[in-house]
C-alpha cells in the first residue's frame, strides 16, 4: 500500500493513520508503531535550519529505517502548533509528491520526499521558529507494518536577511572622520518584502590591509527602519563589514567587505 500525499491531505500508514495538512479534517496522527519497523535517521533540508526568503524554497526530507523485510515507502510532515490536532496547528508544511525510496541493504531503506515552504501560500510572519518533524515508515511485504513518530525531531524555519555596508568617504585623510552606514532587513512574509529589522545589535568590524582576520571595532543598533550608522578614525587601509549574530527566527549574516583608502 502506498503512502498518498496531496497538498491537501497526506495519507495512510496500512489504514492506521490519516494525516492532512491545512484544511485538517477529523483526522488525527499520533505515535503509532506495529511489526519490527524502526526510523533510524531523519534529515530535513541537509541538516541545515530552514531559512526562507520572499520566494518558494525548495528543500528535501529523508526518512531513513529498517525492517527484516525491508522499506517500502515513507512519510514526512513539518507542523507548528501545541499539539497535532486541527484547531491547535498554526502551520503545515507537506510534500508535494510521494516519496522515492531507495534499498541500502536487505533491511534498510532511504525515502526522500520533496517540499516546498512558500510565503505566497504556507508561511506567515507567525511561522518563524521551531517546528516538529512527524516521521514514518511502511515495511515491504506487509499491509500492517509500520512505525509513525508524531514529534521525531525538530526543525528551525527562519526569515531570510541580508546586511549591507557603505564606508565613506574614500578615499580619506588619516586621522579623518569615515561614516560606515549599512542596513539590516529580513524577509517579511506577511508582505512578501523584505523590510528593516530592527533594535538589533550588529559588530562593525574592521580588517587591516594585509592582515588574515577581522576585529570587532564596536557594536551598532539598527534603527526603526533598520538603518545603521556610525563613525570611527581613519587609521590605515583596509576593509569594513558589519556582522549579525541572528536570533531565533533570524539567521546569522555577514555583509560583504567594503575597502577604505587611507592617505
Amino acid at each position: 500500500m502506498r503512502i498518498r500525499t496531496t497538498t491537501t491531505t497526506v495519507a495512510a500508514l496500512s489504514g492506521a493513520v490519516a494525516l492532512s495538512a491545512f484544511a485538517v479534517p477529523a483526522a488525527q496522527a499520533a505515535d503509532s508503531v506495529q511489526g519490527s519497523t524502526r526510523i533510524t535517521k531523519v534529515v530535513v533540508n541537509g541538516g541545515k535550519d530552514l531559512v526562507v526568503g520572499t520566494s518558494t524554497k525548495r528543500f528535501t526530507v529523508t526518512v531513513t529505517g529498517t525492517d527484516p523485510k525491508g522499506i517500502k515507502d515513507g512519510i514526512a510532515l513539518l507542523w507548528r502548533g501545541t499539539k497535532f490536532e486541527p484547531e491547535l496547528l498554526t502551520g503545515v508544511l507537506a510534500p508535494g509528491d510521494e516519496a522515492k525510496c531507495t534499498k541500502v541493504d536487505a533491511t534498510t531503506g532511504t525515502c526522500k520526499l520533496s517540499f516546498e515552504a512558500s510565503p505566497r501560500e504556507t508561511l506567515a510572519n507567525r511561522n518563524a521558529g521551531q517546528w516538529k518533524v512527524l516521521a514514518g515508515l511502511l515495511a515491504k511485504g506487509s499491509a500492517e507494518d509500520h512505525v509513525v513518530k508524531e514529534r521525531y525531531k525538530t526543525v528551525t524555519v527562519k526569515r531570510a536577511a541580508k546586511l549591507t555596508v557603505n564606508a565613506s568617504p574614500e578615499p580619506v585623510s588619516k586621522g579623518r572622520t569615515i561614516t560606515v552606514a549599512g542596513a539590516l532587513t529580513r524577509a517579511n512574509w506577511d508582505t512578501k518584502k523584505y523590510a528593516g529589522y530592527t533594535k538589533q545589535s550588529v559588530k562593525l568590524q574592521f580588517k587591516k590591509k594585509g592582515a588574515s582576520a577581522y576585529t570587532t571595532v564596536k557594536t551598532v543598533k539598527s534603527d526603526t527602519r533598520g538603518n545603521l550608522r556610525t563613525t570611527v578614525k581613519a587609521s590605515a587601509d583596509g576593509t569594513f563589514r558589519y556582522v549579525f549574530a541572528g536570533t531565533s527566527t533570524t539567521p546569522a549574516v555577514t555583509s560583504s567587505g567594503d575597502a577604505v583608502d587611507v592617505r
